[in-house]
């Protein structure tokens, strides 16, 4: 007798639960609160933690704790742990590639060149962790019988608003300046594209990066940056991601940051009209010399 053919059932995808990103862990919103992505064709791609003022403090106070030990390391090994988030970037850009051109709307081509652009970006920056100093301090000349010696050092934690167009290379490129430097962040993802940020997450969990340098929340950028903005144990805060959202003047945001004197990086273009940068364009030292600080230390010489 022929042998009978056994019956398969169909297969039942394992489907993603995206969480937020704090202190190293993924955890849900403490509100319970979760909203839907949708592509820019307004079709469903997946339902993402809306993030709350109560996960931005924990996010804040996780940071706090993870800035000692990232600012004193030294900029060398830095440099090293953000060229292997690079690295990892790298070996998913099938899933990078897949989820910008999703939330983008963009062809595969297009999505291919942004990731590019965003590992390329990020390596940039990994690049000048250990220069900045010969940049940016010295020894400075002085009448006395003194050495003055200048060194730039990390502000502590900034908040950030990520672009809400650009899903991955606008959010590397606000990101890595800020912990490239010594400091450490916590990112509010684009609300209606945040799925690239929840990748990166994902990457930095597996990198070298230690818990809390980093921390990612998704939802609504106008309910949370006002939070941000007047959280006393927030040092910076870069505006760049309040262009463009509806209900939120970036201009109230600096007004509370001015409270407990936050250095400020605002968004682009002029008064209420401001707009996002244009991403591919080369980039400069501006978003990490925006978040640091001079110290200089005078010692005495003999004659």
């Amino acid at each position: 007798m022929a042998p009978t053919a056994q019956r398969t059932s169909p297969r039942v995808d394992v489907r993603k639960t995206y969480k937020l990103y704090i202190g190293g862990a993924f955890p849900r919103s403490e509100s319970g609160r979760s909203y839907a992505v949708t592509d820019t064709r307004g079709r469903f791609l997946a339902n993402a933690a809306q993030g709350s003022r109560k996960d931005a403090r924990d996010a804040v106070t996780k940071a706090r704790g993870a800035f000692a030990g990232w600012a004193g390391a030294t900029a060398y090994n830095r440099g090293q742990v953000l060229y292997r988030v690079a690295e990892v970037m790298e070996g998913r850009r099938a899933q990078f590639v897949e989820e910008v051109r999703a939330a983008e709307g963009v062809t595969p081509a297009r999505a291919e060149a942004l990731l590019s652009q965003a590992v390329d970006r990020w390596v940039w920056y990994a690049g000048w962790t250990d220069k900045l100093a010969q940049v940016l301090g010295g020894l400075n000349p002085v009448a006395g019988p003194y050495f003055d010696i200048s060194a730039p050092e990390p502000t502590g934690v900034v908040a950030v608003l990520a672009p809400q167009q650009s899903s991955l290379l606008g959010l590397v490129s606000v990101l890595a300046p800020v912990i490239a430097t010594g400091n450490t962040a916590v990112v509010l993802t684009s609300t209606q594209r945040p799925i690239p940020a929840i990748a990166l997450a994902e990457v930095l969990a597996t990198s070298d990066l230690p818990g809390g340098v980093v921390n990612l929340i998704t939802g609504s950028t106008a309910e949370v940056s006002p939070w941000l903005a007047s959280h006393r144990d927030v040092n910076g805060i870069d505006l760049t991601g309040a262009a463009g959202v509806d209900g939120l003047a970036w201009g109230d945001l600096e007004l509370a940051a001015a409270e407990n004197l936050k250095r400020v990086l605002r968004p682009a273009g002029r008064g209420a009209e401001a707009v996002e940068p244009d991403w591919a364009a080369r980039p400069d030292l501006v978003r990490m010399t925006t978040f640091l600080e001079t110290k200089t230390v005078w010692h005495p010489k003999g004659r």
